[in-house]
């Protein structure tokens, strides 16, 4: 059992991770507003309503803490800079890894970074995480940004950090209905991304810093899974094309 933070519990992700992660962790959930979240998910968690933004809000937020899974964000591939990318997807994990430096029971921060930070490539290709980083819009320079970030910080202050490039998370196996075949080369479910999470928290690192894809099983696949599996021991299994009956 271990101690785990999670920003942006709130979210999509970020409740279905708690579902998860609460059977087996203590978890302390940080967000600005939990007034739609779960009941009985809070009675079983430490609660923090914070604005991450601001700097001064993480005295001491990371003592006693294992692990961080950073989910905090403007998620929207259509967020502009000063709207919103700035305070959350730049300043905020700015903030995360500051306090990180000085955590001295914290032993991996695991972040959501995005498939939009390579969704500049043509749709007919299949990204590595070896390949030259390409946003497709200005949400996915932001993963950008915090991919460099947890690479400097791992070099530079010795913190492990382990960047998903998450796909189309879905939890609702109906929303498969509405995406075209290059949205469902590149879905997620919950079960996997689940899944993807253990493996995060659970792997031995070689390396201070690494990346990976986070997308399922799927027949076609817009994002290799080469460096997940070879790396944490990530065994996805749903597949998207085979959900929706394409090859029957």
């Amino acid at each position: 059992m271990a101690n785990i933070l999670i920003t942006g519990a709130t979210g999509t992700i970020g409740t279905e991770v708690t579902k998860h992660l609460i059977k087996s962790h203590t978890l302390t959930l940080v967000d600005y507003d939990f007034s739609d979240f779960p009941k009985e998910l809070m009675e079983q968690a430490t609660i923090i309503t914070d604005d991450l933004a601001d700097p001064g809000n993480w005295d001491g937020i990371l003592d006693g803490i294992h692990y961080v899974i950073q989910l905090a964000g403007d998620p929207d591939a259509g967020a502009e800079f000063y709207d919103s990318l700035l305070e959350l997807n730049y300043k905020l994990p700015h903030n995360l890894y500051e306090e990180a430096k000085d955590a001295k029971d914290l032993k991996r921060i695991i972040y959501a970074s995005s498939n939009h930070a390579m969704s500049g490539y043509p749709n007919d290709t299949q990204m590595k995480v070896t390949d030259s980083i390409r946003p497709g819009n200005l949400y996915g320079v932001s993963k950008a940004y915090i991919e460099a970030l947890a690479t400097y910080h791992a070099y530079e202050h010795g913190i492990e950090s382990i960047g998903l490039r998450i796909g189309a998370y879905t939890v609702d196996d109906t929303d498969l209905q509405e995406m075209n075949k290059y949205q469902l080369a590149k879905y997620l479910s919950a079960r996997d991304m689940n899944h993807l999470i253990d493996c995060c928290i659970e792997a031995e690192m070689l390396e201070k810093s690494l990346v990976v894809n986070g997308v399922s099983n799927n027949a076609f696949s817009r994002l290799s899974n080469e460096e997940a599996r070879v790396k944490l021991g990530y065994k996805p299994q749903d597949d998207a094309f085979q959900m929706m009956g394409i090859f029957d």
